[in-house]
């Protein structure tokens, strides 16, 4: 190699970045959908976001600091974004999340066979891009709205290798003072990103990987 193209291949490196913890995604029967992402590990240390799709169409997300909310927006799409304190607490099976004006709870449920499957599934194959692209078809085939691998904004990539999932049985949510209703299937699908979470209300642990592209 030639020591003056150093430089040209270092500028060159993909850079990658991982997040590893849950994907909470929840409907009501306002129409509203919410999607909780609570992160044990990421490069902006342990924290958690939410992004909410109205029944009108508008997608607003709502992020703890400026540093991840300028993150996740240049990632996926938003209408509206809100810096507010997001705090989420868990007992058991019941998740409590506050962040800003909303408020959510809700309980997950025994795995099924897929959850049980997912578990077996170690954590150093799931941080695979390889193994979030194998799976991408099966994710189409059996979790409605679900990819695993897809592009992101700037032109950025992503890859979600999940090791979890249970149902959720039952939601309340109110945002800015208003009841959301009851537990409903995430319809239509939202649209954040590339694809969706699990039509059916579900929680999924996940590691994701962003590729950034050149630095």
């Amino acid at each position: 190699m030639n020591p003056g193209d150093t430089g040209a291949s270092a500028s060159a490196a993909r850079r990658r970045v991982r997040f590893e913890g849950w994907i909470a995604g929840v409907g009501t029967s306002s129409g509203t959908r919410v999607v909780l992402g609570h992160w044990q590990r990421s490069p902006f240390g342990a924290f958690s976001d939410v992004m909410l799709e109205r029944a009108d169409g508008e997608r607003l997300l709502l992020a703890p600091t400026r540093e991840t909310a300028e993150f996740i927006g240049a990632t996926y799409v938003f209408d509206t974004v809100r810096v507010v304190p997001v705090r989420v607490s868990v007992s058991a099976h019941t998740w409590t999340v506050n962040a800003g004006s909303l408020e959510l709870c809700f309980v997950t449920g025994r795995r099924g066979p897929l959850g049980l499957l997912l578990r077996a599934v170690p954590r150093a194959l799931a941080r695979r891009p390889a193994w979030s692209a194998l799976t991408d078809w099966p994710a189409r085939m059996l979790l409605r709205g679900v990819r695993t691998r897809g592009s992101a904004r700037a032109g950025r990539r992503e890859w979600y290798g999940a090791r979890d999932l249970r149902p959720i049985s039952l939601v309340s949510a109110s945002f800015e003072g208003v009841d959301l209703g009851v537990t409903a299937p995430v319809e239509p699908p939202v649209r954040f990103g590339f694809g969706s979470v699990p039509g059916k209300p579900a929680l999924t642990r996940v590691t994701t990987t962003v590729d950034l592209g050149p630095g």
